[in-house]
């Protein structure tokens, strides 16, 4: 059985957060007051590509190394309850020794990591909701432990959805404030092995504003994150045939801003993998779209309606473009209104697209699409 008065304890919690760090921290140690754990790993996903992104918050599980091995591999070669398997479980959340047979050493984690730490049992979850990802999460019992049972995999499932939509509130921009820095994109070249070759100085700039999390020392000088290195690990993996998906997250830096970073595999001599190469930019309207489209719960549909709303189509030509009834416009905007805790479309306008993060819809662009 679900332990709701828990479930509650921990939702009541994280309902007082202010960003995605605190809700870990938050729930965390309120979990490890009703599920007994040693070490724990958190992290925010992009909802799209389900990659790690900022914040991060590792506690106990050993060196900053070892806390960048850790997100590799579960990246890059997990396959025993990978989390990008969880994002689509029916239950999502699973025990590492429940579902190896009491066999751990079965999982590349534990015989790379976890086993020479000390660890006996993982229990991991993905935090998703509206069918996206929007964090995972990892708990560990030390060797001479109980596994994790039942009732703990139920407990964090059931935390599953709530805490993604705290994850996917806070994720809503901000209007920031001062000079946005560097405007031209940043650039890092990775070899064949993943060993960073050569960065500009965009990219340092870029590195600069990036929040602390597991990173590893460079030979360019700036340790590069595991959120950049994963993502470029992803693109060789694509490459590669052994994995699918966009090489592809975005990061908030220290002060609110959003950065987009794409990693694509070249082709070397005779078709031999070549290098890969990330690009480090502001996040574009397009890119943030999804992010706060999903951010306020807006339907498709909403997403098309608040789309014409900002370019000043009347409930009537909203109507007529879209091929539905005045009457549906006019109760899809009251949805929309409040969802996104307005009144007026004035407010609607200035709230989502008045920091270009969301690009207004243009005549001629495809309904639906977050352009």
């Amino acid at each position: 059985m679900i332990d709701e008065r828990g479930a509650r304890a921990v939702l009541e919690r994280t309902g007082r957060a202010k960003d995605a760090g605190e809700v870990f921290a938050a729930a965390s140690a309120r979990l490890r007051r009703l599920v007994n754990f040693q070490a724990a790993a958190w992290s925010a996903t992009d909802p799209e590509t389900g990659l790690v992104t900022a914040p991060m918050r590792v506690e106990n599980l050993g060196r900053g190394d070892d806390c960048f091995t850790y997100w590799e591999c579960a990246l890059l070669e997990e396959s025993v309850i990978p989390f990008r398997e969880l994002a689509r479980a029916a239950v999502p959340a699973a025990g590492l020794r429940a579902s190896t047979d009491d066999l751990p050493a079965r999982s590349a984690q534990y015989r790379k990591l976890l086993g020479r730490q000390g660890v006996g049992d993982e229990l991991r979850a993905v935090l998703r909701a509206g069918g996206r990802p929007w964090g995972v999460v990892s708990l560990f019992r030390e060797k001479g432990s109980a596994p994790f049972g039942a009732a703990d995999v139920a407990l964090l499932a059931s935390l599953s959805a709530p805490l993604a939509g705290r994850l996917r509130a806070l994720a809503r921009p901000v209007q920031p404030v001062g000079d946005a820095g560097t405007p031209e994109p940043g650039l890092i070249i990775f070899d064949a092995a993943g060993t960073p070759l050569s960065i500009n100085d965009a990219a340092r700039a870029y590195l600069d504003r990036l929040p602390a999390g597991p990173s590893r020392p460079s030979p360019l000088g700036p340790p590069l994150p595991v959120w950049l290195t994963g993502a470029a690990a992803q693109a060789r993996a694509v490459a590669a045939g052994r994995d699918r998906g966009a090489a592809r997250v975005r990061i908030r830096t220290r002060d609110g801003r959003w950065l987009v970073c794409h990693a694509s595999c070249l082709d070397g001599p005779d078709g031999a993998p070549g290098p890969t190469a990330m690009v480090i930019q502001p996040a574009a309207g397009s890119d943030m779209a999804p992010i706060i489209a999903e951010a306020y719960g807006l339907s498709p549909r909403e997403l098309e309606i608040t789309q014409l709303v900002a370019r000043g189509l009347s409930t009537g030509e909203i109507a007529a473009e879209l091929v539905i009834s005045p009457h549906t416009v006019r109760d899809h905007i009251k949805t929309v209104f409040a969802k996104t805790r307005v009144t007026s479309r004035g407010q609607l306008v200035a709230r989502l697209f008045t920091a270009d993060y969301w690009p207004r819809r243009t005549a001629g662009s495809v309904p639906g699409s977050a352009a």
